[in-house]
């Protein structure tokens, strides 16, 4: 099981109905398909702080959807933190014609496989990982985020 430390900045994410329950959920669905216990601090931002978190951490001078810091195995229970930018997000969303609330659900599930050290930097970890993703969403009812129809 993966406790919730939720932290909400900006304001905006409020859109979402039953927020923490939405979050929860994710967590819950990706444990199923990757199990681990621990706590997970979750940041909902806006796209300036995950901007600002991207270059300090990753030298990227950008804002992204989705950062993943894994904890230090001697920092169990704590997995790690994950932060997702509400800008990026529903631009990502309206883009793939879908609710925030599924694609919030699928950052959530993808930044908690980085925390257990899944990763997707070649074909074959991408397909691994992206596999775990499909079978969490499939079970909430969210449609496979990498088909191409």
């Amino acid at each position: 099981m993966v406790e919730l430390d939720l932290i909400v900045e900006e304001d905006a994410w409020s859109e979402i109905p039953d927020l923490e329950s939405v979050c929860q959920t994710a967590f819950d669905a990706a444990v199923k398909v990757e199990p681990a216990e621990g706590i997970v601090a979750l940041l909902l931002a806006d796209n300036d702080v995950l901007h600002s978190l991207n270059h300090q951490f990753r030298s990227k001078d950008k804002p992204t959807d989705v950062l993943s810091f894994p904890a230090d195995p001697m920092d169990r229970p704590m997995l790690g933190d994950i932060a997702v930018a509400l800008g990026v997000a529903k631009e990502d969303a309206t883009a793939q014609n879908k609710t925030l609330a599924d694609h919030l659900t699928h950052l959530l599930i993808h930044g908690y496989l980085h925390l257990l050290g899944h990763d997707h930097e070649t074909d074959h970890e991408a397909e691994k990982m992206e596999g775990l993703e499909i079978k969490a969403l499939a079970s909430l009812g969210i449609d496979n985020p990498y088909s191409t129809d």
